[in-house]
């Protein structure tokens, strides 16, 4: 009797021999990444990144897009830094033929334009106006808009509420003149007010030239112009909570302060903090048309800001590398304002204007 080819002597065949099951898995990693590889799209890098000259030409439509804000936001915001070199300088537009040829002919005077600023108290008075009508626009301003957005929120008709936010925005698009005119007319000492009070007697109303007052009326201007753009905001960001949870919360009870209070207002959070974060960077300029308007009415004590501050000295008493140096000092303090500002709102849990 033949042995099969493999067999042992007593007829029974060996134990298969067993494969290492890390070559298997290898090998089946292996086909699964040429397979993957067969699947990408031709062109593709490491990783299944796509090259930059692909991804180029792809985008080649929306680049050429955006290629105008990029050139406009480059010549009008980024260029003119480079004109901040004079505030290191004591800066004469007439040593030259031209203004920009002028810079390389005045002379370098380092940080001395920065140390007048300590010594002269018009510029501490327009920093304390500055600071006083932040304060007050922030603790009577920033919250009108976040309570007329609730307000408009609350209401059920949608055609009532789409004409209540249309009125609201409209004064957006004034222009401060307008603004200011408007004012006048309702304030002054000729307008409708001051009119009714001298038909019953009264007289010597004119609210626009109380120099006392003029901080809490450019604030009223403030609100009545810009709370209607703050609404469309928070009305966005309302728009993103989902009605079942106002549903779950009047399930368990809840009345609508509490649902307001639980639903509505945290999801307002997020944005809230990242416009005050913002709205504190900004707490240097509080405006310049508003108050150059206003100024001969109330005097300089009264609106004179760092705004129009650094106007006065560069425009009309051509002071270039002074009034520089005070803008420049201000943009600095504005980004050291900002990062605090959205440090803090990291500390409560906040994205801010970027993550940690």
């Amino acid at each position: 009797m033949s042995l099969v080819a493999g067999s042992r002597p007593d007829g029974t065949r060996p134990p298969a021999a067993v494969e290492e099951p890390t070559a298997g898995v290898a090998t089946a990693t292996a086909a699964a990444k040429a397979r993957a590889r067969a699947r990408a799209p031709r062109g593709t890098g490491k990783a299944g990144k796509v090259p930059f000259g692909i991804r180029l030409r792809r985008d080649r439509a929306l680049i050429l897009m955006t290629l105008p804000v990029i050139v406009l936001l480059l010549l009008f915001n980024y260029v003119p830094l480079l004109g901040n070199i004079v505030a290191f300088q004591d800066y004469d537009p007439y040593v030259s033929s031209n203004g920009v040829t002028a810079i390389f002919h005045s002379p370098w005077v380092g940080v001395e334009q920065f140390s007048r600023t300590l010594d002269d108290p018009l510029f501490w008075s327009a920093t304390k106006n500055t600071l006083v009508l932040f304060a007050l626009q922030l603790v009577l301003f920033f919250p009108v808009p976040i309570a007329l957005a609730l307000v408009i929120n609350s209401v059920i008709r949608p055609r009532v509420r789409a004409v209540a936010q249309a009125i609201m925005y409209l004064p957006h698009f004034f222009s401060w003149v307008l603004v200011v005119t408007v004012f006048q007319q309702i304030f002054g000492g000729a307008g409708i007010i001051a009119q009714t009070l001298q038909d019953h007697g009264w007289s010597g109303f004119d609210l626009m030239t109380n120099a006392d007052l003029f901080k809490y009326l450019v604030t009223a201007q403030a609100v009545w112009k810009d709370a209607g753009w703050g609404i469309i905001v928070f009305l966005a960001a309302l728009s993103a909570v989902s009605t079942d949870l106002y549903e779950a919360a009047a399930m368990d009870g809840a009345g609508r302060w509490r649902r307001m209070w639980h639903v509505t207002l945290p999801a307002l959070r997020p944005v809230i903090a990242l416009l005050l974060v913002l709205r504190v960077g900004d707490a240097l300029s509080v405006g310049f048309e508003q108050f150059l308007l206003q100024r001969d009415a109330v005097g300089a004590g009264a609106s004179e800001v760092l705004d129009t501050y650094v106007w006065n000295m560069g425009i009309q008493n051509g002071d270039f590398s002074y009034a520089a140096a005070v803008g420049l000092a201000k943009g600095l303090i504005g980004v050291c304002l900002v990062l605090g500002a959205n440090k803090f709102a990291h500390l409560l849990g906040e994205q801010g204007v970027y993550k940690k």
